[in-house]
């Protein structure tokens, strides 16, 4: 696993943007986090009882696309001082989901009344990363310009197999002229962290997508005629494996409202 490390700020840690939209989810505030904090790493959570960490922990190396692990958890600790000296996975986020026997119980804005001491918490990356880039090239990003959480899908990729972790991918979509979406490929391919490149572009059918303007999680968003979908893995993949794997108890973030990290975006870039 990649072990990351905050990057060194010009800004005080009290002045820095991500401490301060975690600090405001901390005190209630409940929204997308796409656009906020820009600059920094986003993540998805999936926060598991020990005894199947070390199962989860091979699923993510087999399925490195939409689960590429930049964080992870002392067994009972709510805190990763590598993606923020005072980041409490308890609190920081602006929505979780509580899951007990695969099935969504509770969405709170703070968990820190279920915590338990035998949790283990893996931080994954997530596109939210690489759209920077892309909106630094001129690229429009559709769920940015209507203020909704991006539209991800169920696919009939099937996920690599290991103990009870097993399912299909879940994929993020954004549309883009065609021109547009070969760029969209060359720039992502550079975030291996936070999915990296495109899984599939054009068809939704072609990848078990019945109907584009019904995502499964997040919200639709137009796709003009001159548009083709692209489509990348997504980090809510271990949602649809904890629901399929019916997991006693599991804690996860609501999609949509990450995990905002202290990492700088440029240090998820290979080249």
């Amino acid at each position: 696993m990649t072990v990351l490390v905050a990057a060194q700020q010009t800004e005080t840690p009290d002045t820095l943007p991500s401490r301060k939209a975690r600090l405001a989810y901390r005190a209630g505030l409940v929204a997308s986090t796409a656009g906020a904090a820009p600059g920094f790493v986003q993540g998805n959570l999936a926060i598991l009882p020990a005894e199947y960490a070390g199962a989860f922990h091979r699923f993510c190396q087999l399925n490195p696309k939409p689960c590429p692990i930049i964080g992870m958890s002392d067994v009972g600790s709510p805190f990763i001082p590598a993606l923020g000296a005072d980041l409490d996975i308890r609190t920081d986020v602006p929505r979780y989901r509580v899951w007990r026997d695969g099935e969504v119980v509770d969405e709170p804005t703070d968990v820190t009344k279920h915590w338990r001491d035998d949790l283990v918490t893996f931080v994954l990356g997530c596109s939210f990363s690489f759209e920077e880039a892309l909106l630094d090239e001129g690229m429009p990003i559709r769920h940015i310009e209507h203020n909704v959480r991006v539209p991800m899908y169920r696919t009939n990729i099937a996920c690599g197999v290991s103990g009870p972790f097993a399912g299909p991918m879940v994929v993020s979509m954004r549309p883009f002229k065609p021109a547009d979406a070969i760029r969209a490929v060359q720039i992502t391919s550079r975030y291996p962290a936070v999915h990296g490149a495109p899984v599939h572009l054009g068809h939704p059918h072609l990848i078990g997508i019945k109907d584009i303007a019904k995502p499964d999680y997040g919200d639709p968003v137009p796709v003009a005629d001159d548009e083709i979908p692209v489509f990348w893995a997504c980090g809510v993949t271990p949602q649809s494996v904890i629901n399929a794997a019916k997991l006693p108890f599991a804690i996860t973030h609501s999609p949509g409202l990450m995990l905002v990290t202290d990492l700088k975006n440029r240090t998820m870039a290979v080249i």
